[in-house]
């Protein structure tokens, strides 16, 4: 039999049963003397585009719940900035934010959801920083061209209208993901001073750090830039393990951003954004984060529609998620404020591993409080930290909070622990794989007990004559995919209020989807057989279509499973059948009357089973059968940048005839 020393003599050199290793440890000394860069926040982006559509239209109960797990602080992801869009009528991911400026002699500072949205966050969170970037812009801009004076007094106009709402906007950037045009940066900086705003500017809102070089390389254009700020320093999508910047960015003097990140499932991209909040100031020294989107309030059938805080896309029934990432946002945001400072030397990879995980300390204004943040999403065991406290920090009891990433059970997500008391300035903890953990001196936390009610269908018949005021200037639940569609007083000599496509011609794009005209959706996926009906008005010549059984859309627009039935004012109609490349085939297609300008008609689209049937004015104008399609949603459209009005709009389930055999 082996003695113990002859078992240990073995294991050393490769034979015998091998020795059982000790679990990592990592020794963190959080000293509040030493230096570290100034906290900008934790935060996320409403816009790029379309994605906080749906919110406003809930009811007012879980609409004020969702507010409150946004943006109220100790309640859930306690956001910290939150960014705008600035509406070009154009689509910018998964859908169009409409413009304040559709022609250039009109400015209406009510279009929209987005102020709304700014003022609710800021009732919640007075401190909440509003930052601000265009992803488009009207097609009067500059004669279709970003880059231009039309471009920075449309921005003028845009923070005028911010004013009227009573808020500040303390960010402002370029052309989302676009470059940058160095002499049009100098003179939105100039302007700015000059009309006496403090909004700092952030650039280049790209990818990479090619901005930062850049202004290295002129002066001018650097001291026109405050903020440095790059998209998905981490890389686009993936797990977020490495979040560089570069030496040049680093080096010159002014605050770096990941100004955009996420565009991670709003549960099971959890891991990767808890990599990132943490990495992007350990690889890049990175101080401000932005999350896209701020959370996905649209359709299912977008091609982002998980991503974000929480999921909300059922306004008539209420009910909702709150994503795992609401949780691991606020694992930073309800231990932190802006204009904390980090403490470099106490943040960094345990064991030295980056596998093991990550840590940041941050301390408080009042060179007191500090907060730790830890993550170990790929460990693979249990692991030992030791803190040391000095330099003036608290030496008083640590709270500590903790979520299991790898746990399936939302009863896992920010669950407050036993706290720890510490002894002469020392405590250790052990750091279970798969979590993140804050601790804390301060107080204040919470995590939210609201509970959303349970899913329901959109019933039908379903009615809207755009007569009842809806939430914003958006009919109710529809969301706009391109142009902008806007409740108005109705042409044509008709009485009361109807929805109008507002954009009068083609805006500069972000997206380049080959079919890039205006049309908005509504409605509820499971919808098969149906009839959807509404008035129409010309009020210039063209075409306006119904859209039925709506399903996937492409990424950015560029493509979308669905029937439409179009209708023109030279009585030239088609059943069309478009797919997500944009592929259009004519299924059916002939001439009716011509239908006079400024005065209405009635259009309706019928989907039963494999039959589609096109109405005008109660009268059957054509029949198509396909069968691609079974389900879907419903909209409107406008086949060019026409402004179209709608009224009376309508859907009605239609029955199939007993013994059909077309799909249901």
């Amino acid at each position: 039999m082996l003695t113990s020393l002859a078992l240990l003599i073995g294991a050393l050199i490769g034979w015998g049963p091998p020795l059982a290793q000790a679990a990592p440890s990592t020794s963190i000394t959080i000293d509040g003397t030493r230096p570290g860069r100034t906290f900008d926040g934790v935060g996320a982006i409403s816009g790029g585009g379309g994605n906080s559509r749906l919110l406003i239209d809930y009811p007012r109960k879980q609409r004020g719940e969702l507010l409150d797990y946004l943006f109220k602080p100790g309640y859930g992801a306690a956001l910290q900035t939150l960014k705008l869009e600035v509406g070009g009528d154009t689509n910018s991911t998964d859908g169009a934010e409409p413009s304040h400026m559709h022609t250039r002699d009109t400015v209406d500072c009510d279009q929209g959801y987005q102020w709304w949205l700014a003022e609710q966050a800021k009732a919640r969170n007075p401190d909440i920083k509003i930052a601000a970037l265009a992803w488009g812009a009207p097609g009067w801009i500059g004669g279709g061209k970003f880059w231009s004076q039309d471009m920075i007094d449309y921005y003028m106009s845009w923070l005028g209208c911010a004013k009227k709402h009573h808020l500040n906007i303390d960010y402002l950037g370029g052309w989302n993901e676009r470059g940058w045009d160095v002499e049009w940066f100098k003179k939105l900086k100039s302007t700015l001073v000059e009309k006496g705003y403090r909004t700092r500017v952030v650039a280049a809102e790209s990818f990479g750090w090619d901005a930062a070089d850049a202004m290295a390389a002129d002066s001018g254009f650097k001291d026109a830039v405050d903020i440095v700020g790059s998209h998905y320093p981490c890389g686009y999508l993936g797990d977020y393990t490495s979040c560089p910047s570069s030496d040049t960015a680093k080096n010159l003097g002014k605050p770096l951003w990941a100004s955009e990140n996420g565009s991670q499932d709003t549960d099971t991209g959890a891991a990767a954004v808890a990599r990132a909040v943490n990495r992007h100031y350990i690889d890049g020294r990175m101080t401000g984060f932005f999350h896209w989107p701020v959370i996905a309030a649209l359709y299912p059938n977008l091609h982002f529609s998980s991503d974000g805080m929480s999921i909300a896309a059922q306004p008539w029934s209420g009910n909702y998620h709150i994503g795992r990432t609401t949780w691991i946002t606020a694992h930073t945001t309800q231990f932190t404020k802006p204009g904390w400072h980090y403490i470099d030397s106490a943040g960094g990879y345990l064991g030295g591993n980056n596998a093991n995980g990550s840590y940041v300390s941050l301390k408080s204004t009042n060179n007191t409080d500090y907060s730790t943040v830890i993550e170990t999403m790929d460990a693979t065991e249990d692991q030992t930290a030791t803190f040391t406290v000095e330099g003036g920090l608290s030496d008083g009891v640590v709270h500590v909070w903790s979520t299991d990433v790898k746990s399936s059970d939302g009863k896992d997500d920010f669950v407050r622990g036993e706290d720890i008391v510490p002894s002469e300035g020392r405590y250790s903890l052990t750091l279970k794989p798969g979590h993140v953990y804050s601790l804390t001196t301060t107080t204040g936390q919470g995590k939210g007990t609201a509970k959303p009610p349970a899913a329901a269908g959109l019933k039908l018949p379903y009615t809207d004559h755009f007569d009842k005021p809806a939430g914003s200037t958006n009919a109710t639940y529809f969301s706009d995919m391109n142009g902008a569609f806007k409740t108005v007083r109705c042409g044509g000599d008709r009485t009361g209020t109807c929805l109008r496509q507002m954009a009068p011609t083609t805006p500069i794009r972000w997206t380049d989807e080959p079919y890039n005209a205006p049309y908005s959706l509504m409605g509820d996926g499971s919808w098969d057989n149906y009839t959807v009906t509404t008035d129409a008005m010309f009020e210039q010549s063209g075409s306006v279509e119904l859209l039925g059984r709506v399903g996937r859309q492409a990424k950015n627009n560029n493509g979308l499973d669905a029937y439409h039935l179009r209708v023109s004012d030279t009585g030239d109609w088609s059943i069309d059948k478009s797919d997500q490349t944009w592929k259009f085939t004519t299924l059916a297609s002939g001439k009716t009357t011509p239908l006079d300008l400024n005065s209405w008609h009635t259009v309706s689209f019928t989907m039963r089973g494999d039959k589609l049937t096109a109405s005008v004015d109660g009268q059957t104008i054509g029949e198509a059968t396909d069968s691609s399609y079974t389900k879907g949603l419903t909209g409107l459209g406008v086949t060019g940048y026409q402004t179209q009005q709608f009224d009376n709009f309508e859907v009605r389930q239609a029955y199939r005839k007993a013994g059909s055999s077309s799909p249901r």
